[in-house]
């Protein structure tokens, strides 16, 4: 199986570099993102898992899934690109001569990313996560405008400074294991098998520095000060960091983790992700209450997110953990429909200032609907599947402490109506007759006044994945299906969790 996705990464990677036409760069990105997507649900059908290919690449239930969530991720982003590059272009915004960088950083993110995935070596899923910063990087700066470009250095001078401390958590980790079982080795699956004889302080130590770096790439405060600039000057389509960058980083904090859980720092490695979790909660609540800018919004949302999944991680329980693997997965789902929403909006206002938004219902009813449900589904409302998840997360907690429990809901409460006050003065607003603006005040710019009266035509391969992606969530919401609850109780069993 290990051969086929070595075959499909060489093949496509190769075959990007030789198209000139869009149609069919976009078309080997596409398949690029199916072909992971088939051979992904191939692995979890066929194969006894765990299998081990060689020294350095394993497969199990917890790398597979995080590939499956990736893989679905990138195939709606395939689809939403061809019509939103191709816009970005008639805008003038993007070099037509740098599409085929744009496609080779696309398909060279996903490459990586299961790289690191099925590293079962963690200095080679340090090695492969860092080189996904730099594709990532490259998505955020292809429009090569200055305030792109000055984001991209930011993402990445903030998550490889941070990652050098993942770096010296290995060091840490390795030196371990030397004096334990006599030669140093990072393989994750002979250390499991040996945590129980680590020195919990070092041990502890190690999971500290690495949780620096990995948390920055999951976007977790206080290292997430990248995020919201990233998601804001990003392309849409660069959605995927939301799918991609921060459950790779999520990934790496649950296998140290593992680690821990066998050992008597178990206790204090639980405080650091919830004490973090709740920090990153709060950080986030207060911020997006603030925020003005759709994207900027959305970014501070995924804090949030990540700030609920370390608190369900560190809760230390089985349950706690089958549902914070499913909001993983959920997450995803939604948050995708709503930056694909916000990418509609943008061409059509050339703007995610809420100021900007003007007529919403009347030249974008199907983003300004997708906005209004997928913010119900962000917050955790039923019948989307965000809800069973959060709950379940907050009903464990409370084993630990009734106030934390009583603190994470507030915080949640805060962030949805930081969600319903941004879309309730942005729909609201509306063109006074026979002005460009509201109110008849301010002049407006040409292009501001066509968009006033003209709706953005969007294309098919745009409402499509953004649709799919909601409709997808909300069906998670009304049915569970068993091969996914199988698939997350096997993952719990292989982590430790009983």
């Amino acid at each position: 199986m290990i051969r086929f996705y070595l075959l499909a990464m060489g093949v496509f990677l190769t075959l990007g570099l030789i198209p000139k036409s869009h149609r069919l760069m976009n078309a080997l990105a596409a398949g690029n993102a199916f072909f992971h997507l088939a051979l992904t649900c191939a692995a979890l059908l066929t194969l006894e898992l765990p299998v081990r290919y060689g020294p350095t690449l394993y497969l199990d239930h917890l790398n597979l899934y995080v590939e499956l969530i990736t893989a679905v991720g990138f195939c709606a982003a395939a689809f939403y690109a061809k019509g939103y590059t191709e816009s970005l272009m008639e805008a003038g915004e993007l070099d037509p001569k740098n599409l085929k960088l744009f496609y080779l950083a696309f398909n060279l993110l996903l490459v990586m990313a299961t790289a690191a995935l099925f590293s079962d070596n963690l200095a080679l899923f340090w090695v492969f996560a860092e080189l996904t910063t730099v594709c990532a990087a490259v998505l955020v700066a292809i429009l090569s405008a200055r305030e792109n470009i000055d984001a991209a250095l930011k993402y990445v001078f903030i998550v490889s400074g941070a990652m050098l401390f993942a770096f010296l958590g290995l060091i840490f980790l390795f030196t371990l294991s030397a004096q334990v079982l006599g030669e140093g080795t990072l393989s994750w699956t002979e250390l499991m098998e040996n945590a129980s004889g680590f020195s919990p302080a070092l041990l502890l130590t190690s999971f500290a520095f690495a949780f620096i770096g990995f948390g920055a790439k999951a976007g977790v405060a206080p290292f997430h000060t990248w995020l919201p600039d990233a998601y804001a000057r990003a392309p849409s389509v660069s959605a995927i960091l939301s799918g991609l960058m921060q459950n790779l980083g999520i990934y790496g904090i649950l296998r140290m983790y593992a680690l821990l859980r066998v050992s008597e720092a178990a206790s204090q490695a639980s405080f650091i992700l919830i004490a973090a979790g709740l920090f990153s909660i709060a950080l986030a609540a207060f911020s997006m209450f603030q925020q003005r800018n759709l994207k900027r919004l959305i970014a501070f949302s995924s804090v949030e997110h990540m700030g609920l999944l370390l608190v369900g991680i560190g809760v230390g329980t089985s349950l706690a953990l089958f549902w914070a693997l499913f909001y993983m997965l959920v997450h995803v789902l939604v948050k995708e429909a709503l930056l694909f929403a916000a990418g509609i909006l943008h061409r059509q206002y050339r703007s995610n200032m809420r100021e900007d938004m003007r007529d919403v219902f009347k030249l974008q009813p199907r983003a300004a609907w997708t906005l209004i449900l997928g913010s119900v589904a962000i917050v955790g409302m039923p019948p989307f599947p965000l809800f069973p998840a959060k709950f379940f997360i907050l009903l464990e907690s409370a084993e630990i402490s009734s106030y934390l429990t009583l603190a994470v809901l507030l915080l949640l409460i805060l962030a949805a109506a930081s969600f319903a006050n941004f879309l309730l003065k942005a729909f609201s607003r509306v063109t006074a007759e026979g002005d460009g603006s509201e109110g008849g005040h301010g002049k407006e710019t040409g292009y501001r006044k066509k968009s006033l009266q003209d709706p953005y035509v969007v294309r098919a391969g745009m409402r499509i994945p953004t649709v799919f992606m909601l409709a997808l969530a909300l069906l998670l919401g009304l049915w569970f299906p068993e091969p996914l609850r199988a698939l997350l109780e096997a993952i719990v069993l292989e982590l430790g969790y009983v």
